[in-house]
């Protein structure tokens, strides 16, 4: 049984029946691991007891969820999306109602920001998320061991920033609510210019939020966000879950570059470089990047990371072309002592 959120009644983790909160007038939890280690039961609490406040009606009874050992889940990322920047990666400009348009091969991409603002590279961490637990639960789904992943995912803000590896000091938990916004406001719009049997050109089109919706199900006693719960877009979905896990495995050290250019170079090496190297001129870097500033002050930027060549896995070099500078991505060698 499978309505469209996750059911995990056999996937070796059986969900508890329905809370009856009259009924259950103390705390216990019960967790269960499946065998690939990322399933958790949910709470059963009693909300007289419990620090947080719940609304029951915005709660999935069945939704996919972390469990504590969140270090141990490679991160992964869409492939698709990996040389296009369908984020901003500047932090102090947020782009509310901009629009960025990417030219393709066969078409072309559209990111639409919203009255929030248009969501950063940063915010993009939450995607990360999000692919890298539907990717977990669809190798456990291929081995017979769940079912197949549903759309809803529910976390605690905590666990959100452990695997964004940050930290949940100051006001770190209130930053997802925002994050949240505008993962929510921002569009992604395809159009793919295409023709039928008969010659005829058609354009396909596309849009979706980078998050369907969200909820915050749960706050502390302080009143900070405590849980939430997000619905999986259906363009993502598709990727990990339809199209048979189009992901790329991504160094959880992506998560100290601080730099939204390093972010984006390391995404786009990993992307088209892989084991071997690629290059790129500037100037694709600077457009497929959507950066607001001018590129002269792109290029700088570049130059930085090359001079300090601390990117995850991959190398980073200048050369001369016919037409601009050039950056040559290469992946490092390993040696083995």
């Amino acid at each position: 049984m499978n309505d469209g959120n996750i059911d995990l009644m056999k996937g070796g983790v059986n969900l508890l029946g329905r809370i009856d909160t009259m009924q259950k007038k103390y705390l216990r939890r019960k967790e269960l691991k499946s065998a690939g280690g990322i399933l958790l039961l949910e709470k059963v609490v009693d909300e007289a007891e419990t620090e947080s406040f719940r609304s029951q009606s915005m709660v999935s009874k069945q939704a996919i969820k972390f469990d504590r050992n969140i270090p141990a889940i490679r991160v992964k990322d869409i492939r698709l999306a990996m040389d296009v920047a369908i984020f901003r990666i500047g932090k102090k400009d947020k782009r509310a109602g901009e629009i960025m348009r990417h030219e393709l091969n066969d078409g072309y991409v559209e990111v639409k920001a919203g009255p929030d603002g248009m969501a950063s590279v940063w915010d993009y961490d939450i995607i990360l998320m999000l692919t890298s637990l539907l990717a977990e639960s669809m190798n456990l789904y291929k081995q017979g061991k769940a079912e197949k992943p549903g759309k809803i995912f529910r976390s605690g803000v905590g666990d959100i920033l452990k695997f964004c590896r940050k930290g949940d000091g100051g006001n770190q938990a209130s930053t997802i609510e925002s994050a949240l916004d505008r993962l929510k406001g921002t569009t992604l719009k395809l159009v793919r210019l295409n023709r039928n049997i008969d010659g005829r050109p058609v354009r396909e089109v596309r849009a979706e939020g980078l998050i369907s919706s969200y909820s915050v199900i749960s706050y502390t006693r302080s009143g900070k966000v405590g849980e939430v719960q997000i619905e999986v877009p259906e363009w993502l979905f598709c990727q990990i879950c339809e199209n048979d896990m189009d992901v790329l495995t991504v160094n959880p050290d992506y998560f100290s570059i601080e730099c939204g250019v390093g972010r984006f170079v390391y995404r786009l090496a990993r992307r088209v470089a892989g084991r071997d190297l690629a290059r790129w001129t500037f100037k694709k870097i600077y457009e497929r990047s959507g950066s607001s500033g001018e590129q002269k002050k792109f290029n700088y930027f570049l130059r930085v990371l090359i001079k300090n060549n601390c990117l995850p896995e991959y190398e980073l070099h200048e050369e001369r072309g016919k037409t601009g500078p050039i950056l040559v991505m290469e992946r490092r060698v390993c040696t083995t002592v």
